[in-house]
């Protein structure tokens, strides 16, 4: 995600400082024209807005406040669009904190995979401080598609809960179609083709169904261990809501089975390799090159 928008704010003319753990990230970072940091202090030193999006907790707590963490190098007045999905309890604390510091976090979660993220094809469900918004609305319009306010802190992250529920129930649905057409003997590009122009398509079904078709899930645009993360808090999220999710309860042990199975590494359209296991299907996918 932070490369895609690091593509698309040098495009939009945005000097962009940035950092990342990982070298090849920060080499192509380089290739972009960005100013590589040394931090996440060298970047708040360096910028008033930033943008930040994590894997995990661990690597938000140490990304904020580590030892060379954005506490320690922003300045009063600085914001911090946070586009991770992350428990409300989680992001709460860590505006809490900043904001003792002087410093405003918006919750701003993405809805997209990389892909679409490196197409400009994302939407950002943004919730904070209005007016700490209206000062990032240029930034959102040059690495997103749509940008919506959504309300106080925590709304944007509400949002992206249910659009997560729904993304993995679409996901299962679509791997699901996938394993009945070969079942019944269809070529799996004229599925996708004549069912994806149909009322019976999903955004999940038009992103995640190439892959299914070609039986081949990488690169990955979600990894399953990933998103198993984001599971997990939409899981715990319902719970307390005490709301049944029937749909969503039923997908879960797919992504399990596909992370038991060694896809971890692998798009969560692996799944579709789990069903076809089950269906007892073997050989390549009808469809696939080579197949």
């Amino acid at each position: 995600m932070g490369g895609a928008f690091a593509k698309h704010l040098r495009a939009a003319r945005y000097t962009v400082i940035g950092y990342d753990p990982a070298v090849p990230a920060m080499q192509a970072f380089r290739r972009l024209g960005g100013r590589a940091a040394r931090s996440p202090a060298e970047v708040a030193a360096g910028a008033r807005i930033i943008i930040t999006s994590l894997p995990s907790p661990r690597a938000m707590e140490e990304a904020f406040f580590g030892k060379d963490g954005i506490a320690k190098g922003a300045r009063r007045g600085t914001i911090v669009i946070e586009a991770s999905t992350m428990t409300l309890e989680l992001k709460e604390s860590i505006r809490r904190r900043l904001a003792r510091r002087g410093v405003h976090l918006l919750d701003c979660p993405i809805s997209g995979t990389g892909a679409q993220a490196a197409a400009k094809d994302i939407a950002v469900y943004a919730s904070g401080d209005r007016r700490a918004f209206n000062r990032c609305r240029a930034v959102f319009d040059a690495f997103a598609r749509s940008t919506y306010y959504c309300g106080e802190f925590g709304v944007g992250s509400k949002l992206k809960f249910v659009a997560n529920l729904l993304v993995t129930i679409h996901n299962l649905s679509t791997a699901e179609a996938m394993v009945v057409g070969e079942k019944a003997g269809l070529d799996l590009k004229l599925l996708y083709r004549v069912i994806g122009d149909g009322a019976g398509s999903s955004r999940m079904f038009q992103v995640r169904g190439p892959m299914m078709v070609a039986g081949r899930y990488v690169p990955a645009h979600m990894k399953g261990e990933v998103y198993q993360k984001d599971i997990d808090i939409i899981r715990a999220f319902v719970r307390r809501l005490r709301c049944p999710t029937p749909l969503f309860d039923g997908s879960i042990p797919f992504y399990a089975a596909a992370l038991r199975a060694g896809r971890a590494k692998e798009d969560t359209a692996a799944i579709h390799a789990v069903l076809r296991k089950r269906a007892r299907l073997r050989g390549p996918v009808p469809g696939r090159r080579g197949g």
